[in-house]
């Protein structure tokens, strides 16, 4: 017999050798990949002494969010993310402009906004109140770009001087809300949404029933609508010193301006009064340099990022110092059942760290920032009653609203001592919904067919290949209108306002901050730090007497130290490129949006409290 392996064991063998040595040039490059992060930490990571004269770049890249959510060192390391997939802490930024208004190194304050690609009203006027006090201090703040969005002007209205390049423009258009509607395409498709909802203006329903906006959303939409482009309007003219009206003017009457400017969009800008200067990246720079007061080894005006500034500025272990805390806790997301990662809220995951925040003896009361347009309606009544359990036990629980505060994101606050939003914040959404598809319609036309025998009346009965039988109708309906119920008491009791009232607000109407406020839907307007400083004079605690910090799930530490590795290491080796062409952002970003809302329906009994509209302006 031939000792030589036949051609399949050689076939295989060469084949396990191959793979064997891939494995190996994989595992050295990213071995090799991890040395170069740690190199380019040790040479210009945050380890590397600040300038003595600098300005402070605030230099976003992505989305402007309360919590970053949860990313895989290794995709983090192997896939570079685009600018619009990045995200920014908001309160990374608000430190750092706090800490350098009083650091003599930081002369200035320069905002380049090229690559935000959305932060939203209620953001950026807390920022707007963090460079009001830098601004305080007499230090200048600039601010430079190409062009400017929408998004990105608000901000940049907050500079004392704003340029741009001779071939860029400040493009402003107004908010709107447009969706997209299904009813005659699921009809075509034979495929019967059966809506459940409580609530007058309830309108995520109305994109499965309709082709269009129905007049009361229409109402509804135009009031909150009408209510923010208020309030950007108004921040812009105040700032720049503009006739009230001036914005309007500038939007409405664009093309006949341009024209009359023989196509210059950027001195059509400049004329209205948004710029002050239309300056080419050069003569920018020399400008910013004069303005800064320094100049770095390559002949640019000196600056440090905001995020390697941050990792400088910020106290170290100001958690030991042995006074009192109010533990900011943040609640991002689309709210789901169970435990779920950063930058979703999970019912059971937010609860055990409300619990935990409770059992610590060294905070003194909880500031529970929300950013959530709804959710489970289970899941948002896990939490609820954590809030209740914290005021029972003594510890006092501020909410403070972000851009949106909705649904959900209500039913959780409702329990709190005081509820805190900004202007702009949307909430209210007082409503519950619940939908069920069924394709029997669609399969019949295929040839398909259901038919068989059951036990009982409704074995069988949710099938989603069967029509829905008007038992299970009448019970779902029931339920959603039990939750609805459920919803108006809990904001009667926590807001101590009569059942009658909530009822004529409970609409699944949404509300500007503002309006809220008139309402009797939230206690006072201001940002997160003035509900911390509310919280902290609940616990009865003087300004000297406590710290504030944040209080989140500590993470895996090796999973922890590659995430900082890799974020830091983009942070010294530099931003990335531009992705999406910056018209298509905000459309991807609503997709998006949609699509996790898709995936996020975890609810055991199927009932919502989500205001489909929040992901509007």
């Amino acid at each position: 017999m031939s000792e030589n392996p036949g051609i399949l064991r050689r076939l295989f063998g060469a084949a396990w050798r191959g793979l064997t040595r891939i494995r190996l040039v994989v595992s050295n490059l990213l071995f090799l990949l991890v040395v170069v992060v740690l190199i380019a930490l040790l040479t210009g990571g945050p380890g590397t002494p600040l300038p003595d004269k600098a300005a402070l770049l605030l230099n976003p890249v992505g989305t402007v969010v309360e919590q970053k959510s949860l990313v895989d060192p290794l995709a983090m390391l192997l896939n570079e993310p685009m600018p619009e997939e990045r995200e920014v802490l908001l309160a990374d930024m608000i430190d750092a402009i706090l800490w350098a208004k009083d650091d003599p190194a930081i002369t200035s304050l320069v905002l380049e906004l090229d690559q935000l690609s959305a932060i939203g009203i209620s953001k950026t006027g807390e920022l707007a109140e963090a460079i009001a006090e830098f601004r305080d201090s007499g230090k200048p703040v600039v601010a430079w770009g190409d062009s400017f969005t929408q998004t990105q002007y608000l901000l940049a209205a907050q500079a004392d001087t704003v340029t741009i390049h001779p071939m860029g423009n400040v493009l402003l258009e107004g908010f709107a809300n447009y969706q997209w509607y299904f009813a005659e395409a699921l009809e075509k498709l034979s495929v019967n949404v059966h809506v459940f909802k409580a609530g007058e203006h309830k309108s995520i329903a109305e994109p499965l029933l309709r082709n269009d906006m129905s007049a009361g959303e229409k109402a509804v939409s135009q009031r909150w609508l009408d209510a923010l482009w208020a309030q950007y309007t108004e921040q812009v003219e105040q700032r720049r010193q503009l006739p009230a009206g001036a914005v309007n003017a500038y939007v409405n009457n664009f093309a006949e301006t341009v024209a009359g400017n023989n196509g210059d969009l950027a001195v059509s800008a400049e004329q209205a009064g948004l710029v002050d200067k239309v300056l080419g990246r050069s003569a920018a720079n020399a400008w910013l340099a004069s303005v800064v007061g320094a100049t770095d080894e390559y002949g640019d005006y000196q600056a440090v990022g905001f995020e390697h500034y941050v990792t400088h500025a910020r106290p170290p272990l100001a958690n030991f110092t042995g006074k009192p805390q109010v533990a900011t806790i943040a609640a991002r997301g689309m709210i789901q059942d169970g435990d779920q990662p950063a930058g979703s809220i999970g019912g059971d995951s937010l609860a055990l760290l409300l619990h935990d925040a409770i059992d610590d003896p060294g905070i003194a009361a909880i500031v529970l920032r929300i950013d959530s347009g709804g959710g489970s309606a289970f899941a948002s009544e896990i939490v609820r009653q954590k809030v209740l359990e914290a005021r029972q036990r003594g510890k006092p629980v501020v909410v403070s609203m972000g851009s949106v505060a909705a649904s959900g994101g209500y039913w959780i606050a409702a329990a709190a001592n005081e509820i805190w939003a900004t202007p702009a914040t949307l909430t209210g959404s007082i409503g519950v919904f619940g939908a069920i598809p069924t394709f029997e319609g669609l399969l019949q036309r295929a040839g398909v067919h259901t038919d068989g025998v059951a036990t009982t009346d409704v074995a069988g009965a949710f099938r989603t290949d069967r029509a829905l039988q008007p038992a299970v109708s009448a019970t779902f309906q029931a339920a959603i209108d039990s939750t609805y119920e459920r919803f108006v008491g809990l904001v009667s009791e926590g807001r101590e306002m009569p059942r009658e009232d909530v009822y004529k607000l409970a609409t699944g109407s949404v509300f500007a901050g503002t309006d809220a406020l008139e309402l009797g839907l939230v206690d006072q307007l201001g940002s997160r730090r003035a509900a911390v400083k509310a919280a902290a004079k609940l616990a009865g605690l003087q300004p000297d007497e406590y710290i504030s910090i944040t209080y989140e799930d500590a993470p895996d530490p090796g999973q922890l130290l590659l995430q900082q590795l890799m974020g830091s290491a983009r942070a010294t080796l530099g931003s990335p490129g531009s992705g999406w062409p910056q018209s298509l952002t905000a459309w991807q970003a609503r997709l998006q949006a949609g699509l996790q809302i898709l995936q996020s329906l975890d609810d055991p009994n199927s009932v919502y409290a989500h205001c489909m509209v929040c992901l509007a302006p």
